[in-house]
């Protein structure tokens, strides 16, 4: 078993634990400190602030990856989601042969219920339902504290297999956003190995010196051609949230939306240099309890 397994089953035995004194813990062990709760400043201590304190209802149905699509297709019309082959609350219900030769399945309440299926016919079905009941099985909300997932209805969907042809991968474009002004984003590359890579950009696509658990592209990446719509679509889509996190996908020069996540890497992640942890947490303005 994994050490990362590990941890996250001895998160889960400690869901007994109250959730601000979990945050401290779990601080602690990252950053070698506890976190100010009462005054936070830096982005970390804010996000795990407003975990704590901002806890709109709406965020349960926008973390649900099945239940938001309705939401954002609302807003910016149904063009720029990924089209859904199927949902189920059982990996059994699964009817395959009326699946598509290339499709994803993923758990709609985590993100580590994953696997992508480029050839039906070589589709490891024992493997993918261990790894998916497995996922079916963990509240999201014991690992991080991230409250939202706490009452997510734990489903299975598929979606239509996408691939960029010209970069050659599905790359991610993560746009951190607040209330409404996106400030900065990054890009995840080789996210179909075990050599992601996380390259961070101003708006102006000027590359950042940050780093997040993740080296840089050892190449120089290119800025999509839908750049400025994400821009337009992050303002939108972020408007009335202290922070939010908007991802996008392009695939062939069109763009997709992906994802809504509220707590970067869960609030528990070191930025290096240390200096952006003060500028990130200055970009948020924290709501009144």
């Amino acid at each position: 078993m994994s050490s990362n397994k590990i941890l996250k089953k001895i998160k889960y035995a400690m869901r007994i634990v109250p959730d601000k004194a979990y945050i401290q813990m779990y601080y602690f062990a990252h950053f070698k400190r506890f976190c100010n709760l009462r005054n936070p400043e830096t982005y970390n201590e804010k996000l795990n602030w407003l975990k704590l304190h901002d806890r709109n209802e709406e965020y349960t149905k926008l973390v649900d990856k099945y239940e938001v699509k309705e939401y954002i297709a609302s807003i910016i019309g149904e063009d720029y989601i990924i089209p859904t082959l199927g949902v189920w609350n059982h990996f059994d219900d699964i009817d395959f042969e009326k699946l598509p030769n290339q499709f994803v399945l993923k758990c709609t309440h985590d993100s580590e219920g994953l696997v992508i299926v480029k050839d039906k016919s070589k589709l490891d079905k024992v493997a993918a339902k261990e790894k998916i009941e497995a996922a079916l099985k963990q509240n999201f909300y014991y690992i991080g504290r991230e409250w939202p997932y706490k009452n997510v209805k734990p489903r299975i969907i598929a979606e239509k297999y996408m691939e960029d042809h010209v970069d050659g991968e599905l790359r991610d474009y993560k746009f951190f956003c607040f209330d409404g002004q996106p400030k900065a984003m990054f890009i995840a590359s080789d996210r179909a190995s075990d050599h992601v890579k996380f390259d961070y950009f101003d708006l102006e696509f000027n590359h950042l010196d940050i780093k997040q658990k993740y080296p840089h592209a050892q190449n120089t990446l290119r800025k999509p051609e839908t750049f400025d719509k994400m821009i337009e679509f992050s303002k939108i889509l972020s408007k009335g949230f202290p922070h939010v996190r908007v991802d996008f996908y392009e695939v062939d020069g069109r763009l997709y939306f992906g994802e809504l996540t509220f707590y970067h890497f869960s609030g528990f992640m070191p930025f290096e240099p240390s200096k952006w942890d003060k500028t990130f947490g200055d970009w948020i303005h924290l709501p009144k309890k």
